[in-house]
């Protein structure tokens, strides 16, 4: 008996058993954090149901409130009453509470208080409660009373409700047409008013500022500042447009406001609602969300820019990182002396790897923008001088920061798979006559390039989600623009960049209301898990592309 219990543990059976337990708890481990933050991240865009409650507060009166219900707790009665909470005599030791989402900040300075069951005398869910998305001050909870244009009232009562879903299409499409000529049409004539302002400066630098040169400059400004001044005019004409139509809304209390529509972003009532209209809504939130432009300090709105700059990092980190790393490993393996001075390089490349990023992120700000930024802009952009064009953080020295971080993960990588291809496959293309470089390039670095890409997926996987040396090479908490666009060079390297793991910090703990940003940072991470997972996949099928291409000549 005790031979085959010492049989059993030699096979190495017990082993094989306890490698697939810790596997599949790893893989429970993930499913369920992933789960968790889709659960918290996507529920939030789903329309909560408005409550209204008679409330009996702290000094004994009874108060209105308005709002949706977005979390609940137990905790002890006593603990309430000495934080001042009116509860009955006869209430249970343990109550629940609720964390109310009342809005309206505008009005009482906050947007979630917490009520305490038994204070609770009476609750109902109003079927006309209105939910205001606004621009400013989040949401806004009340009844819709009157719409107004210029001042005279164009609808009340239940007829004011479909009149306030046609104007708010129209102050949409107005705010489109507004948000299109500010950053396009007019940013696009300062953009080229500013080249013309360098470009006379650098002539004026080079002593080549003749008469005829700045006649010439002159002119174009000339046409620009038209051009200007008829694009403000349009500008001005759709601002009194917008500003036209406004709302009389009820709070509780009998307190009546008039809102501005053009404040608003959307208003719903989801009281109202049935399952396929919630459902529309929730499908146009979420699209809302990867679409558009944050606001409210990143707590509201749509996180396309961060999206948009996760992305484009890590592809042109992707293209740095891959020639470097590739030439490095291939000079390693291939033409270096194998002795004590190459031993000594892969374990500084090894060590390398386990090197703290934020150590990358400080060595990126001092050499890549100020040294390398610095000189660039001296050589090249002095008439931009003394405000930098590469002499400050930005999109090319965050993705060369990434990619000297990442670079050791791919000269192991590439390294090991150059170790892998036979030596029968070197020396037969060198007894059919072609040179080393030649079998190098047209044999050798094809078969490894699966071994490449396995390289780069982990360095794409390690790179889209660092933080920590981004924050002072480039990511910003608000690009007002992107680091694409339709004015020439097109592509704005020098441009700061926002990011999904940036915003993430940012919204989690740099943001002046934490339980309105709560969920948005549970649905940021999940898109940022997605993102990578994304790229990562496009990096593997293009790698077992080329692993089942050259499975052939490695056998």
């Amino acid at each position: 008996m005790v031979n085959d219990r010492n049989g059993w543990f030699r096979s190495g059976t017990p082993w094989i058993w306890l490698n697939a337990a810790a596997v599949s708890t790893s893989l429970i481990m993930v499913t369920g954090l992933l789960a968790l933050i889709a659960v918290k991240g996507l529920g939030h865009f789903w329309p909560a149901s408005v409550w209204e409650f008679q409330y009996r507060g702290s000094d004994g009166t009874v108060q209105q409130l308005l709002g949706e219900v977005q979390d609940s707790e137990e905790v002890s009665a006593a603990r309430m009453r000495d934080a001042g909470e009116a509860l009955p005599e006869d209430a249970p030791e343990v109550v629940e509470r609720y964390l109310l989402k009342t809005g309206n900040r505008d009005l009482s300075g906050l947007d979630f208080r917490w009520i305490v069951e038994p204070a609770i005398s009476e609750r109902r869910r109003p079927r006309d409660a209105v939910v205001l998305e606004r621009m400013e001050w989040g949401n806004f909870y009340g009844f819709l009373e009157r719409l107004l244009e210029d001042g005279k009232v164009v609808a009340e009562g239940e007829g004011a409700w479909p009149e306030l879903q046609s104007r708010l299409k129209r102050v949409r499409e107005l705010r489109r047409r507004i948000r299109h000529l500010e950053k396009t049409e007019i940013g696009g004539v300062n953009y080229r008013l500013e080249r013309l302002r360098l470009e006379r400066r650098r002539l004026e630098l080079e002593g080549e500022d003749t008469p005829a040169a700045l006649a010439k400059i002159e002119n174009r400004r000339k046409q620009l500042q038209a051009q200007f001044a008829g694009l403000q005019k349009e500008l001005e004409a759709q601002y009194r447009d917008i500003r036209r139509d406004s709302m009389i809304m009820s709070v509780m209390g009998g307190r009546q406001l008039s809102l501005p529509l053009q404040q608003v972003v959307r208003a719903y009532r989801p009281n109202d609602m049935n399952l396929l209209q919630k459902t529309g809504f929730y499908f146009s939130k979420l699209w809302e969300f990867v679409s558009e432009e944050p606001r409210e300090a990143n707590t509201e709105g749509g996180i396309f820019p961060a999206i948009f700059g996760t992305v484009m990092m890590v592809l042109l980190m992707s293209v740095l990182v891959t020639p470097f790393g590739v030439v490095a490993a291939v000079y390693l393996r291939e033409y270096a002396r194998q002795g004590p001075l190459t031993r000594l390089i892969r374990i500084a490349v090894n060590n390398l790897a386990g090197v703290p990023s934020i150590v990358y992120g400080v060595f990126g700000l001092g050499f890549f923008v100020y040294f390398l930024g610095g000189n660039i802009d001296r050589l090249f952009f002095p008439e931009s001088l003394p405000a930098p064009t590469f002499g400050t953080p930005g999109l090319m020295w965050a993705s060369l920061t990434l990619a000297l971080l990442t670079v050791p993960v791919v000269i192991v990588a590439t390294e090991e798979g150059l170790a892998r291809i036979p030596r029968s496959i070197r020396e037969g293309s060198l007894a059919l006559g072609a040179t080393k470089a030649e079998t190098l390039w047209r044999t050798v670095l094809p078969m490894a390039s699966p071994a490449m890409m396995t390289g780069l997926i982990l360095a794409i996987a390690r790179a889209a989600g660092e933080v920590a040396p981004l924050m002072l090479v480039g990511v910003v908490k608000l690009a007002p623009t992107l680091p694409v666009d339709g004015n020439p060079p097109f592509i704005h390297l020098d441009r700061k960049f926002m990011h999904l793991g940036f915003h993430i910090y940012d919204v989690g703990f740099q943001s002046p209301n934490v339980e309105a940003a709560r969920p948005l940072v549970y649905a940021t991470a999940l898109l940022l898990v997605l993102v990578i997972v994304i790229l990562n996949l496009a990096a593997i099928a293009i790698r077992n592309r080329l692993r089942e291409r050259y499975r052939a000549l490695e056998q």
